[in-house]
């Protein structure tokens, strides 16, 4: 390593967020950058211990509880970085991670907490030196070199849908000399990328960016074209040899209680992305497209907080938000050791905001909504419970005036008639490693197969089901 003591010697410091007032005025990047010298030292702050738990996905009982998924190799890179080293951690970093732009801005990191200096620490700053080193490489023409095939195969493949999983394996697939098709149902690509992640999370640019790279290698985008509706997956298997399904887990959990159906109440991923539609769009006086509104988001995950970050720049009269789950401690417990995930008490970005724009916590915990009533057809009130034991009381605690409900309460899994339209099964779903199905010529990876999660295992998914196509046809192509 380059400096041993790095760790001692240099305070850790993330890049730093944009002031609140600052920067809810707009829709831009939340965060701003550490110049270059900073970073470095940063980087200079991994130990490159011998037993690092940062790179290794840590697993119980079949589910990740820390470290990465997608087994980066992450001390590799940081000591690069340190050294200035620069095209060296570029290849370390893509050697995993072909796609870091994207995580080096959404990840939540728990390569951060699982680091050995976190243990008495804060842990080293991952993430923001990953995003670093991947626009490093964007700024000197690596992303497209590393990109092109050693030779191409002549053989087709399709992939369906352009989200984290599809993007990885499209990728993955042209390297390896193939000749890559997409097939998306919306009108850019990028799935979630593109469409569930708010703009101040994740620029659009940085998605047309990666795409345009992928066009100009090869890959053919086909948009507004939904498989089993504009093309059959039978029409797919007769033109290609093998076909991917990458087509997420975008089943959002409804609420099933009375006046569900007054207009008014939404899901999430709608409202997230008719936002992104407006703001692609140009669309004038969009930040005052909620004024004078009450907004009420169920759910307490990322979602519902990115749901509130967007309604207070879209100029909300008020925002509250109920979560059924217990309010969590702001210490580790001891069911919750290190190097595991913490389970502890975070106050998000959109949280903190709402909470500096209207002076109180907007977040009541171990609540939820029973029942909805309005007027001439659009929501009024939302009638709020207590949660007990995991299951809500029928008594009405509050009743609340609301003029939108954001409905954010997770997915429950691929839309049932694609897959039931397609007529495939994942052989081994909870495989890390079979990402076959039913029918010899479709493989599926990502949140179609194994279910809501990370993008990191989104992309760590659609990388190794490239390579299992791969090997499927017997090619010989070398994996890099």
């Amino acid at each position: 390593m380059s400096d041993p003591r790095g760790f001692m010697k240099y305070e850790r410091k993330d890049n730093p967020f944009r002031p609140i007032g600052e920067r809810i005025k707009d829709f831009n990047e939340l965060e701003d950058e550490l110049d270059e010298k900073e970073r470095r030292k940063q980087a200079a702050r991994c130990m490159n211990c011998g037993v690092a738990h940062c790179h290794h996905g840590i697993f119980f009982d079949g589910r990740l509880v820390g470290g990465c998924p997608n087994d980066n190799l992450i001390p590799e890179w940081n000591d690069l970085v340190s050294l200035e080293q620069d095209r060296m951690a570029f290849d370390r970093l893509t050697k995993t991670n072909p796609l870091a732009e994207f995580t080096g801005l959404v990840c939540p990191a728990p390569c951060e907490l699982s680091c050995n200096e976190a243990l008495n620490g804060q842990g080293i700053t991952i993430r923001n030196n990953e995003h670093f080193i991947i626009e490093k490489g964007f700024a000197n023409g690596w992303v497209k070199d590393q990109g092109k095939p050693v030779q191409k195969n002549g053989l087709k493949v399709a992939v369906i849908g352009s989200g984290p999983a599809g993007l990885a394996a499209a990728w993955r697939l042209t390297q390896l000399g193939y000749s890559v098709s997409v097939y998306e149902k919306a009108d850019r690509p990028g799935g979630l990328l593109m469409y569930g992640i708010p703009n101040m999370k994740l620029p659009k640019e940085m998605v047309a960016r990666r795409v345009k790279i992928m066009e100009e290698l090869g890959v053919l985008f086909h948009l507004q074209t939904e498989v089993g509706v504009d093309v059959t997956l039978e029409e797919l298997k007769s033109e290609y040899l093998r076909v991917l399904v990458c087509i997420g887990a975008e089943k959002p959990r409804d609420l099933p209680v009375n006046g569900r159906n007054l207009g008014g109440i939404e899901f999430a991923v709608d409202f997230l992305a008719q936002v992104t539609r407006d703001l692609l769009a140009g669309k004038q006086n969009l930040q005052q497209t909620l004024k004078g509104k009450n907004v009420l988001v169920v759910g307490g995950g990322d979602t519902g907080n990115d749901c509130i970050g967007t309604a207070v720049r879209l100029g909300a009269a008020s925002i509250y938000q109920v979560d059924n789950h217990p309010e969590p401690l702001l210490k580790r417990k001891p069911d919750n050791p290190w190097p595991e995930y913490p389970r502890v008490k975070k106050v998000g970005y959109g949280q903190a905001e709402a909470q500096e724009v209207f002076n109180q916590r907007i977040t009541e915990y171990e609540r939820t909504v029973i029942g909805f009533t309005g007027s001439n057809g659009q929501v009024k009130h939302a009638q709020l419970a207590v949660v007990k034991n995991h299951e809500p009381e029928q008594r009405v605690k509050k009743t609340l005036p609301v003029d939108l409900v954001l409905l954010a309460m997770g997915f429950a899994g691929p839309r049932d008639d694609m897959l039931d339209n397609f007529e495939i099964q994942a052989t081994d779903p909870h495989s890390r490693h079979d990402y076959s199905t039913n029918d010899e010529q479709v493989f599926i990876a990502g949140d179609a197969r194994r279910g809501s999660s990370l993008v990191i295992w989104a992309f760590n998914e659609g990388k190794l089901a490239a390579q299992a196509l791969a090997e499927s046809l017997k090619t010989g192509t070398a994996v890099l």
